[in-house]
């Protein structure tokens, strides 16, 4: 069966536009529809005629997020964390690496250093060697011990939960904030990673390449309540599917809202050997993934790695 021909984007969405289908009571069910059949044909994408106005441009925004709700009935952050300590530890070392290896490092080092005070009194070198896999062991390490000292002296050894004190930690930068606001405080907030930057402006949401103007352009096109679901929708599609130098268009459940499609690989059956994690039928980045994720977890520290992520100190 052929997928549905692509929508114009310059055109306005319709009043009415036609019903998605609802998510899958199985989430694991939503994976296996987002790549088509092996004898469809790629879909095309037509060429505007015309500029696309701001009102058909949030249409068509806001259509994708609902479409990526369907697809992705699942996405989560994808850092193992317990409390919100843990989490903005693991989010500070996820700089310049995965959130595989994260993951598959911190369990040892919160074994050792389970509280702000623990961590903020601890040997450096031993926290070096704890942390060494995920790459740029010593800056880290001055980090997440400053950023324990910080806690422990300045918040009672509680991590705030407001953007103005976060971002003074150090390390600690607005995407940092927002992720650690949005999933241990249940503060909106748009997370600007180097996946949601590229998408938004492969989908024409933005054409600014400065993290802090996307995250004020995009918060301007859709709810508030949506902007944390949102940025896991577009990370996870980013790490999936619409991968930086080679995207699998042709196994793109959203390619009748894209622009950029074709810019990536538009053979089905091509492109479905370039999908990631659960979506190419490999482990996932979490040890400890959440309640009705599809995949399987990923291995622990020297346990192998998952063919489907990528390669420590890459982008995934």
């Amino acid at each position: 069966m052929k997928p549905p021909a692509p929508t114009d984007p310059a055109a306005p969405a319709p009043t009415n536009p036609p019903a998605t289908p609802a998510a899958p009571a199985n989430p694991a069910r939503a994976t296996r529809s987002a790549a088509p059949a092996a004898s469809a044909k790629p879909a095309r994408a037509a060429k505007p005629t015309a500029p696309e106005s701001r009102l058909a441009m949030v249409r068509r925004a806001r259509r994708i997020n609902r479409e990526l709700a369907e697809v992705y009935p699942y996405a989560h952050p994808e850092l193992d964390f317990r409390n919100p300590f843990e989490l903005l530890v693991a989010t500070v070392l996820s700089a310049q690496t995965t959130d595989l290896r994260v993951n598959q490092t911190t369990p040892a080092l919160f074994a050792k250093y389970p509280t702000p005070e623990d961590l903020a009194a601890a040997v450096p070198e031993e926290v070096e060697e704890l942390i060494r896999p995920t790459g740029f062991f010593r800056a880290k390490t001055k980090s997440i011990m400053g950023l324990a000292a910080a806690l422990r002296d300045d918040f009672g050894g509680q991590v705030p939960g407001r953007l103005e004190d976060l971002v003074k930690l150090p390390g600690v930068g607005r995407k940092t904030a927002f992720v650690v606001l949005g999933n241990a405080f249940g503060v909106p907030g748009i997370t600007v990673d180097t996946h949601f930057m590229r998408l938004a402006r492969r989908w024409r949401w933005t054409e600014s390449d400065d993290p802090v103007k996307i995250e004020a352009e995009v918060a301007t096109i859709f709810p508030k309540s949506e902007w944390t679901m949102l940025s896991h929708r577009v990370i996870f599609h980013g790490r999936r599917i619409c991968h930086a130098r080679k995207p699998a268009c042709g196994a793109c459940p959203i390619t009748h809202l894209c622009p950029a499609y074709g810019e990536g690989e538009t053979d089905p059956e091509k492109a479905r050997k370039l999908l990631k994690y659960e979506m190419g039928g490999f482990p996932g980045q979490r040890l400890n993934p959440p309640p009705g994720y599809p995949g399987r977890p990923a291995p622990p520290l020297g346990g192998g790695a998952s063919p489907g992520g990528a390669s420590p100190g890459g982008e995934a």
